[in-house]
């Protein structure tokens, strides 16, 4: 069997070393060891990483489209923020776990350990 792309694994929420097992328990927390290949997920830690990723985009798409909104329809701005608001809310609940999957895979891909202060 061919070993799959880290990080197709990664941002599908799968183990970047078989592909078949989880990465995660529960939204966000690193499961400790693949079910499948018994990989050690443990020692990954992808930090604020993905945090900064998806904040970024998320405040891209979000300032786009209300600026688009409001110049393009006049919408006031208690309808531009009854819109936009809790899009910011999902799309960041929607990108966080892929960005979380593809910085673990990248750092899997990499070889990326801790660095160590002696």
């Amino acid at each position: 069997m061919a070993k799959p792309n880290p990080l197709l694994a990664g941002a599908a929420g799968r183990c970047p070393n078989c592909g078949a097992g989880h990465l995660f328990e529960g939204f966000l927390r690193v499961s400790p060891r693949c079910e499948a290949c018994g990989f050690d997920l443990a020692a990954a830690d992808s930090g604020d990483g993905p945090a900064v990723f998806v904040i970024l985009i998320a405040g891209f798409v979000v300032a786009f489209g209300a600026l688009f909104t409001m110049v393009a329809f006049r919408t006031p701005v208690w309808l531009t923020l009854l819109i936009w608001l809790p899009m910011t809310l999902v799309i960041c609940l929607v990108l966080l776990r892929p960005m979380k999957g593809l910085m673990l895979a990248a750092q899997f891909m990499n070889k990326a350990g801790q660095a160590r202060h002696d």
